[in-house]
């Protein structure tokens, strides 16, 4: 066998090899808890992203924040001057003011794949919490119309987005099936 023929052969099997050491398939989540649409691109450098993320969240505060009976009970769980009213289906209610925004992109190399976004509020103690998804644990209002439940956001706002490898719910996933 010729030379040439032989070095073409060795190329074209350790081409594969080459091709997956060059650029991850893995994808990454980036995740942060920004305060303003100024803040998060700031940190991201994706202000389409951080304006997509916010309007999402904005629209989700309407329908998934905990809502209480009266402007008293919110404050209760949330601070003093921390409520506003909202309106729901003809009954009045009130419910947390929207503080922030999480916002969580779906990373494949440097291409954003997937936007998730979710509406942030503060509670009494100064912390950070969001509306809890179907199938999470959260903490139940008393007092809330529609018993909505908060799950608290363990971050601090307006840093650098946190890095995780396997996507949306990957942690999630690991945590349901006891790995």
């Amino acid at each position: 066998m010729k030379r040439s023929r032989t070095m073409a052969l060795v190329l074209m099997g350790s081409s594969p090899l080459w091709l997956t050491a060059c650029g991850s398939t893995e994808p990454t989540l980036e995740e942060g808890l920004y305060t303003s649409v100024a803040e998060c691109a700031q940190q991201t450098g994706d202000r389409n992203s951080c304006e997509s993320a916010f309007a999402a969240a904005e629209k989700a505060h309407q329908e998934q924040a905990p809502r209480y009976a009266s402007r008293k009970d919110c404050e209760a769980e949330h601070g003093e001057g921390q409520c506003e009213e909202g309106s729901r289906e003809r009954s009045s209610s009130f419910m947390p003011i929207l503080t922030g925004y999480m916002m969580g992109r779906m990373m494949s190399g440097s291409n954003v794949t997937g936007l998730q976004s979710s509406p942030a509020f503060r509670n009494k103690y100064g912390g950070w919490e969001r509306p809890a998804q179907a199938g999470e644990r959260g903490m139940y209002r008393g007092g809330a119309p529609g018993r909505t439940a908060a799950t608290p956001i363990y971050m601090q706002p307006n840093q650098k987005p946190t890095i995780s490898r396997g996507g949306f719910g990957g942690d999630s996933d690991r945590r349901s099936s006891g790995g």
